[in-house]
């Protein structure tokens, strides 16, 4: 994970910064999107951990670091966590752990160093007991690819290739040489649970979902009511039922449901729409229905959790760029800061979420600025209760790109709290803090020299040295540049 994250250095400010919130989001204990596929399957391309191998070889690389240390801590653990999350998303299930008893499952994955490779399914790297072949050619275990497939993904794990068709042809060779070999050996398969067949099983739930997307429009509030509850559940629990919901006409009849005069109906469409705007396509699809002026009025108006959701909804859709330039215009970013201001915690972080996300967009940054979301971010820096210093810093430092920001921000007040962040800080918080007090030095030298009389430049130098890739380099800049200032009369 280290040596991804080293790679920051080919990144833009911007793009840290999207990493950084990320990480903040997935490694949360409170914040409900700590599995949200599209954040986590994002996370992974940026840490170039979107392959089988790359995990495993991470996993390993982990494993060794930890021998050598003699014990692991909070962050490696934290680390292992995302590792196993990221292994869902590719279809392996397993826990990632260092120490305790070995699992049969363990004691079994030993075993395979002795089986064949070509009996072992490049995914699990377990024996296959139903191997079925994809599109270009690859076997699988029919357990695994499904997984994969019903994860909304469109590839070969082992080749990285587009499949042609997500049909799966049984690889009944190999499983009679497979059969061969485990009785040869006395080696005794792995028993499979037994369920119904997943096409009878996909057929029943496809005519469920389309029962219930029927009765969205149902004359009767209780039936309406019943049905948007059941969906809501439903586009929670995996990548199919979202896409289903969404085939079968779904987004409409929620959108319509947004304005329905009954709270909690208006609840659960704009949690199911947050549920399915997690696949990327269905966050177009939400746009074009118009769902993003209805979703703006229930976070001004609704119930606390239906603004929370709201606010989480338009952190979802905004990660499309034509979707921050349309909440910015239907003036969604007053009410997101209200909720920065006066909602409940878990509101406060889905608002700054939110608002992080649209300040990537240049004419949002004014908009926010102009509503008045500097002071409730100023306020977050002082209140270690919430602990929302990282995400107020990163607002924060987008804001600095723009001239009002550095006009409101830049005062004396907040350059002394800067300091005290630089001094004292946690390394997440430092790395902001040192690139906000650069990005307003090199636009205002009277700040330097306040954060200089404030005593920043000890702390500074300590960062320089020890502190993250990323605030070494802007600790180094800030560093020169307070050289150059100190000549100036």
């Amino acid at each position: 994970m280290r040596m991804q994250l080293k790679r920051a250095k080919r990144r833009t400010d911007t793009q840290d910064m999207e990493l950084a919130m990320d990480m903040m989001v997935v490694f949360s204990k409170t914040d409900d999107r700590n599995a949200d596929i599209a954040i986590l399957e994002r996370l992974a391309n940026k840490l170039e951990l979107h392959t089988i191998a790359d995990l495993k070889a991470e996993t390993a690389a982990i494993r060794k670091l930890v021998k050598h240390r003699g014990g692991y801590n909070e962050t490696v653990q934290q680390i292992l966590d995302l590792l196993g999350k990221f292994k869902l998303i590719v279809g392996i299930d397993e826990t990632v752990s260092l120490d305790g008893p070995i699992s049969t499952r363990t004691l079994r994955r030993c075993q395979s160093s002795l089986i064949p490779n070509e009996f072992l399914c490049p995914i699990t790297l377990e024996i296959m007991t139903d191997p079925v072949i994809v599109a270009t050619g690859q076997t699988y275990e029919r357990e695994s690819i499904t997984k994969w497939l019903n994860s909304n993904h469109r590839t070969c794990p082992k080749t990285g290739q587009t499949l042609d068709h997500l049909s799966l042809a049984p690889n009944f060779a190999l499983r009679n040489l497979i059969l061969q070999w485990c009785e040869k050996n006395n080696f005794e398969l792995p028993k499979k649970d037994t369920y119904p067949s997943s096409d009878t099983y996909s057929a029943d739930l496809m005519e469920e979902i389309s029962l219930l997307v029927k009765d969205l429009s149902s004359s009767h509030p209780n039936v309406r009511g019943d049905a948007v509850m059941k969906i809501r559940m439903l586009s929670k629990e995996n990548p199919e039922n979202r896409i289903s919901i969404a085939n079968t006409g779904g987004i409409p009849g929620l959108v319509q449901l947004l304005y329905y005069p009954d709270s909690k109906i208006q609840e659960h469409a704009v949690t199911a729409l947050l549920n399915l705007s997690i696949d990327e396509t269905n966050k177009r699809l939400i746009a074009r229905e118009g769902a993003i002026k209805a979703i703006i009025e229930i976070l001004q108006n609704g119930t606390d959790e239906a603004r929370e959701n709201s606010a989480a909804a338009l952190f979802s859709l905004s990660m499309l760029n034509e979707n921050k330039i349309l909440v910015g215009n239907f003036n969604g970013i007053p009410p997101l800061v209200s909720l920065l201001q006066n909602g409940t915690i878990r509101g406060k972080k889905d608002a700054a979420t939110a608002l992080f996300n649209l300040s990537l967009n240049q004419a949002n940054k004014s908009k926010a600025i102009k509503a008045g979301i500097i002071p409730p971010l100023l306020r977050l820096l002082d209140d270690k209760n919430l602990d929302m210093v990282d995400e107020a810093l990163s607002i924060l430092l987008l804001l600095v790109s723009h001239p009002e920001g550095r006009n409101e921000i830049g005062r004396l007040s907040f350059v002394e709290t800067l300091v005290g962040i630089i001094r004292s800080g946690t390394p997440k918080n430092k790395e902001c803090a040192v690139s906000v007090l650069l990005e307003l030095g090199l636009n205002n030298s009277s700040l330097t020299l306040a954060a200089l009389q404030f005593g920043v430049y000890e702390p500074l130098r300590e960062i320089a040295i020890n502190g993250t890739n990323r605030a070494q380099r802007k600790a180094n800049s800030l560093l020169q540049h307070m050289s150059k200032c100190e000549h100036i009369p």
